[in-house]
């Protein structure tokens, strides 16, 4: 009976356009001062040991990467690199971009940071070469959801804080699933661009490639740097994310200088800003999930599902619907940090493997950020290209039917995700 107010309430509150992180914090508080006795001492604790923990510090530290190295020319010089390696395939340019996104995604953490860096310098590139719109939007628009899927990722430092699961094995187990994604996803493209004939490049030579490389090594580098530093246990990842920052700042304004000191505060003020959306929903999420434990919800659900005899396939059936309907009203943060508490007891109790758990998350959210009505990348992509956002969802359909295909290999073959961290942390 609680959960179903709970849940009547909060979505009563969203249906009103409220912001996520608000109807939140209100469901709590209202639930909480009307039909509870719990001491609003208790709220107010919960609400800074909420924030109090070390990994989220790593979330301010990439997002300020990520905000440097778009500004910075990093993303011009990858794309450089990709169309110097694959841009004398059919589709030549398009493949160089589904490359700049993966090369991109291993130094943002982000996937609209993604969209934006590559798309807004490859689309137009793209339709000069005479590309339709549409194949270029579509490209971009679902190769920059691998922001949250290669690591570092943002999604995962934000499971991780709300599971207790090692963000390290998170990386570590994005790897795989990532690198294979990328590979799906050029290989839609370049099935595409061949059946049409879009246009290819000449073919770069070995010298012409080297140059490409050398140019970009700077911020290829910053790949080694975080996922060497972790995977060696040099530093953990939240001071991988720390490096990660002020190496983006050294890289953008001191060696390829393609950003001067006097924009150096407003990409600073960008970043906080950012920062403090997403710390604030984080807050106001823990608070729910305080609620959720509090009231026995997770339990109760968990007891349930085992009672109507459940199994692992259709349990994570039914999980990977509910996420991609979740996908269709809340952007990715709000989706983890409220349905990972309530998920995550449920899947344990079945054996399922906390990261590959994590795994199957995060690849649910990259769908959600490519279809209507709240695809966040949708809105970048449309920001970039001007199209609408009807006619940039008929333009994703051919990828998105490949993300959905590789979610249910990611889902039902769990060792894609847990082969690597297996390995390492054995």
């Amino acid at each position: 009976m609680n959960a179903t107010i709970i849940f009547v309430l909060l979505l009563l509150l969203m249906l009103t356009g409220m912001p996520i992180s608000i109807s939140l914090g209100l469901t709590v508080l209202t639930f909480l001062f009307t039909m509870t006795q719990v001491p609003i001492e208790s709220v107010a604790l919960k609400l800074f040991t909420g924030i109090e923990k070390f990994e989220i510090m790593a979330i301010p530290f990439f997002i300020l990467a990520g905000n440097f190295l778009t500004h910075g020319g990093v993303a011009r010089r990858m794309i450089n690199f990709a169309a110097a390696m694959v841009g004398h395939w059919h589709g030549g340019l398009a493949l160089a971009g589904v490359l700049a996104c993966a090369l991109f995604a291993a130094v943002s953490g982000s996937s609209p940071a993604t969209v934006v860096a590559i798309g807004s310098i490859i689309l137009p590139a793209m339709i000069k070469q005479g590309y339709p719109k549409g194949f270029g939007a579509g490209v971009i628009t679902t190769s920059g959801a691998l922001g949250i899927l290669i690591p570092p990722s943002i999604v995962m430092v934000m499971y991780s804080v709300s599971t207790n699961t090692s963000v390290g094995q998170l990386f570590m187990a994005g790897v795989i699933p990532g690198l294979m994604l990328a590979f799906l996803l050029g290989l839609t493209t370049w099935f595409l661009a061949r059946k049409h004939n879009y246009p290819r490049m000449p073919k770069a030579s070995w010298g012409e490639r080297f140059t490409a490389f050398r140019k970009s090594a700077w911020g290829l580098l910053l790949i080694v740097i975080v996922m060497g530093g972790i995977y060696s246990g040099m530093f953990t990842p939240t001071e991988a994310a720390a490096v990660a920052a002020v190496y983006a700042f050294v890289i953008a304004v001191f060696v390829y200088k393609d950003m001067s000191l006097k924009k150096v505060p407003k990409v600073l003020l960008d970043s906080a800003s950012m920062s403090a959306m997403l710390l604030y929903i984080i807050t106001n999420a823990v608070l729910f999930s305080f609620l959720m434990t509090s009231e026995n919800i997770p339990q109760a659900m968990a007891s349930w599902i085992m009672d109507k005899g459940f199994g692992m396939i259709s349990f994570l059936l039914v999980v990977n619907i509910l996420l991609l309907l979740a996908g269709n009203v809340m952007e990715p943060s709000s989706i983890v940090l409220i349905m990972a508490p309530i998920l995550f007891p449920v899947a344990m109790k079945l054996g399922i493997d906390p990261v590959h758990f994590g795994i199957i998350m995060v690849v649910n959210m990259e769908v959600g950020m490519c279809h209507p009505p709240v695809g966040l990348n949708l809105y970048v992509a449309s920001g970039i290209t001007k199209m609408g956002i009807t006619e940039l969802t008929v333009a994703v359909l051919p990828w998105l039917m490949t993300m959905v295909a590789f979610l249910l290999l990611i889902t039902y073959i769990p060792e894609i995700s847990t082969w690597l961290p297996n390995l390492i942390y054995k």
